[in-house]
């Protein structure tokens, strides 16, 4: 599903509006997906069994999604909640997207948030775009684009694509921090760079709008950029 930007003016204040991939709807730029094939359900069950987090969350993903086995939904939410009480940052991702969904359980935004919280402070990517945009929605949290802004922008450093592009266009039009044209062309330039094509258009776009010196400097931060490295383990 495309971002697309439809700027807006709304008792003064620059507000912008686009189609936005809701939790859970798209993977993290940053988080790994081994092929099917090459997971031993066997011996992924025995870790998962014997308490190992990061088994517990891939097999309790392989029993949602029925890929590799049989769907159930209650087996899935019972592996997810073993790993998050050890804190596992992608377990309580997960199980925040489930929460705020409402699969097995009554929709709960304000509990999404908080396990969305615990994830994104973690370093997890997915828990601090979600997170992100709860804040922009004003779902289970009050209504924040500045905290938005913040989510998105460390989502964007752990190198999601669609975080830098929202974020990139958050720059552009002020929204939820300061107007910033160097940064809104940073970001918008990695997430092209990564195929996000509605950031390409924009940064098209910003290009008349910077000064060569403007330019030469995002083009420099560009070069530098190296994605955070997310700290997902308890």
């Amino acid at each position: 599903m495309k971002k697309i930007l439809f700027p807006l003016t709304i008792l003064g204040l620059g507000f912008f509006a686009y189609c936005k991939l809701k939790p859970g709807q798209a993977p993290s730029a940053t988080e790994p997906r081994p092929a099917a094939a090459a997971v031993n359900l066997s011996e992924l069950k025995s870790k998962a069994d014997a308490g190992d987090a990061a088994a517990q969350t891939a097999f309790g993903k392989i029993l949602l999604d029925g890929t590799q086995t049989k769907a159930d939904q209650k087996e899935a939410l019972r592996y997810y909640r073993m790993a998050a009480e050890q804190n596992f940052a992608d377990a309580l991702s997960a199980l925040g997207e489930l929460t705020q969904a409402g699969r097995g359980m009554p929709a709960n935004p304000a509990e999404a948030a908080r396990l969305y919280r615990l994830a994104a402070d973690k370093g997890s990517v997915a828990g601090q775009y979600n997170l992100a945009y709860l804040y922009e929605q004003g779902s289970g949290v009050p209504q924040s684009e500045k905290d938005a802004a913040k989510y998105y922008q460390l989502a964007a450093e752990g190198g999601d694509s669609l975080a830098q592009f929202d974020i990139g266009q958050r720059y552009k039009l002020g929204v939820g921090v300061k107007t910033d044209l160097v940064q809104a062309f940073k970001w918008l330039a990695l997430a092209a760079a990564q195929g996000q094509v509605d950031s390409a258009k924009l940064l098209a776009q910003l290009k008349n709008d910077l000064s060569r010196d403007q330019k030469a400097e995002a083009q420099r931060q560009v070069k530098e950029f190296k994605p955070r490295v997310s700290q997902t383990h308890p």
